[in-house]
């Protein structure tokens, strides 16, 4: 059955693969037509979400396969393979397949009515049918269900004593009955809340899962609540579907694979580690500075940092760099795809926060290049004061000769760069219109450097769509939490504590961004993003402050969780690449200066707000 199940869900992932490029090239024809020829039409501007739709939806099946349901494995990392094993099976049976039956019932019934009453676009020109899309999202959850259950038989047969098993099942339903007692309400529900989430991330359940779950574990268990408050999840879900800021996701992911999977990185590391290696500390400063440009480019840190762990480390070891000095600006240059632009990051706080993501983009730019600046002074005198830790390297090769490689290197990604934000910030193209175009022009790119192959579209394609939908499953799981917190008073009790007990901007923003970098120790961006943005986004706004302004803290500040000791993912990125070249401790300690960086130049941009709109 599991192999069955294995094997089709395969088969719908190699479609939604095939469907992202398409997408990709779809909305490049279409932004062509009405740009250059005024053409262009209702009916196939719809058709782009709809693909947009089946791509991140029935992704979610193919992503549970391959395990890319992200999770804090600072702890499941080092449990046994029978521990593991039941950790899926108690996040399947109790997380995710509740859930999945409450939304299929809700998305069922959405899908009815809308068939019935033979819903059609409210656009004139627009699709006709439109239950077949509400259709493809009840029929994504019937997969994931499915998915899960193969999951369940998988690991059931990883584990030789099922007595480990019975008895981690018993607890949970032990837990379960316990609660239905009104036991959770003994105290305030939204620090249960909080807590059993939090206890479930750390222990390594998946994070999308985890908020999905809770969310629906607090509204059983609410005399006040009750399934009522989940009945309108798929109307929710199904106004993500239609978003069309969001759309640029996916298509930016699979930029970044294409420009990654075609050596562009590579071929960068090298030209600017020639190009800088002469001065003390400059294979550091060239990872940086092509750091940058995979930011600018790719906007993927786990690519950047493996990327550069590969190719850099070894050669800076080599040269008699400090371990230190080479992790820490390894990991941090590789997060820089956080804040300069086209962020995922950014993208995602325009559409939590209303914003528009161009406006974001500008806002980064200069904020981005000062943290650039702050890395390469640092570097610079560290390494000038500290001789032996970053050498100078002397090169053969006639320095004009150097400098031409490099120029021949670094043009054509620049211009691929200058093509993308540029028609953004000109407002000349959108951000869904700009990274389809970015998808076509990294592919031209990858044609010229001869490595436009099969074997790279496949890679590409398929990658994109299991990283897509996992951002997209979180943001579907944190919508229920969000609705289940808010009616539990969650949004009141924020607004009240920080208009009465703090009562003061400056102090909102101290706090707010010190509840983000505590959380970045624990929890990824996304999840910062999807949970508690909402609630710190109406204070704001009762504070009278910038929403830009505050939306570049809120990046800048999630960058730092990247890198902060014991869960950033940059450091698992790196040590993963790494691997027995250098030790966790060195790591550690290699980032300790960059993240001061990061709050520094966190504070340069509080103390001088109006350094976001030197761009206009």
């Amino acid at each position: 059955m599991s192999y069955y199940i294995d094997t089709f869900t395969k088969k719908i992932g190699f479609l939604t693969a095939i469907l992202a490029i398409f997408l990709a090239l779809l909305i490049g024809y279409d932004a062509t037509m009405r740009y250059l020829y005024s053409g262009g039409s209702i009916a196939l501007q719809e058709l782009e979400w709809h693909i947009f739709d089946a791509v991140f939806l029935f992704g979610l099946s193919y992503a549970l396969k391959h395990d890319k349901h992200v999770r804090v494995d600072i702890l499941f990392v080092h449990y046994s393979k029978e521990t593991k094993a039941i950790v899926q099976i108690l996040s399947m049976i109790f997380l995710l397949i509740p859930f999945a039956l409450l939304f299929l019932n809700g998305s069922y019934d959405m899908m009815v009515q809308s068939y019935l009453q033979n819903e059609i676009s409210s656009d004139p020109g627009g699709l006709s049918r439109r239950y077949i899309i509400k259709g493809v999202l009840f029929l994504a959850f019937v997969l994931l269900l499915f998915q899960a259950i193969s999951e369940i038989i998988k690991a059931y047969q990883k584990i030789d004593s099922k007595r480990n098993l019975w008895l981690g099942i018993g607890g949970v339903v032990a837990f379960l009955l316990f609660s239905s007692l009104d036991l959770a309400f003994w105290t305030n529900p939204l620090w249960l809340m909080f807590s059993l989430t939090l206890f479930l991330l750390l222990t390594g359940f998946q994070v999308a899962f985890v908020f999905a779950g809770v969310a629906l574990f607090f509204a059983l268990i609410s005399d006040e609540l009750g399934l009522n408050v989940l009945a309108m999840l798929p109307y929710r879900v199904y106004g993500i579907m239609g978003n069309v800021t969001l759309m640029s996701v996916p298509l930016f992911i699979l930029m970044g694979l294409i420009l990654e999977k075609s050596k562009m990185a590579e071929n960068l590391l090298l030209s600017m580690g020639k190009l800088f290696g002469g001065i003390r500390g400059g294979l550091a400063i060239s990872v940086v500075v092509v750091g940058a440009i995979l930011a600018a480019s790719t906007g993927i840190v786990g690519a950047s940092v493996v990327m550069m762990s590969l190719i850099a480390l070894p050669l800076m070891l080599k040269h008699n760099y400090s371990s230190g000095l080479a992790t820490g600006s390894i990991a941090a240059s590789g997060t820089l795809g956080q804040i300069i632009p086209p962020s995922i990051v950014l993208i995602v706080l325009g559409d939590q926060m209303h914003l528009s993501v161009g406006d974001l983009f500008k806002a980064a730019v200069v904020p981005g290049l000062i943290l650039i600046g702050l890395y390469i002074l640092y570097i610079l005198i560290f390494a000038f004061f500290n001789k032996e830790v970053a050498p100078a390297i002397p090169n053969d090769e006639s320095y004009r000769t150097v400098v031409k490689e490099a120029l021949k290197v670094i043009f054509p990604p620049l211009l691929l760069i200058l093509a993308v934000l540029g028609s953004i910030f000109a407002g000349i193209a959108s951000p869904t219109e700009s990274a389809a175009i970015g998808v076509i022009g990294a592919l031209l790119l990858a044609w010229i450097n001869g490595q436009l192959s099969f074997e790279l579209m496949r890679y590409s394609s398929i990658e994109s769509v299991k990283l897509t939908s996992m951002i997209f499953m979180i943001l579907i799981g944190a919508t229920a939490f969000s609705l289940v917190f808010n009616e539990l008073g969650g949004d009141v009790m924020a607004m009240e504590f920080f208009k009465d007990e703090v009562g003061d901007k400056w102090t909102f923003i101290l706090i707010s961004m010190l509840v983000i970098f505590m959380l970045g120790f624990f929890i990824d961006f996304i999840e910062i993003a999807f949970v508690v943005v909402p609630i710190l986004v109406p204070i704001a706004h009762s504070f009278s402050i910038d929403p830009i302004w505050f939306a570049v803290l809120i990046a800048l500040n999630m960058q730092a969780s990247f890198l902060t000791p014991p869960f950033g993912f940059a450091l698992f990125y790196l040590k993963g690449a790494a691997g027995d070249m250098v030790t966790t401790g060195e790591i550690y300690r290699g980032v300790i200066p960059f993240i001061i960086l990061q709050l520094l130049a966190l504070l340069i941009v509080v103390l001088f707000p109006n350094i976001i709109y030197l761009l206009g």
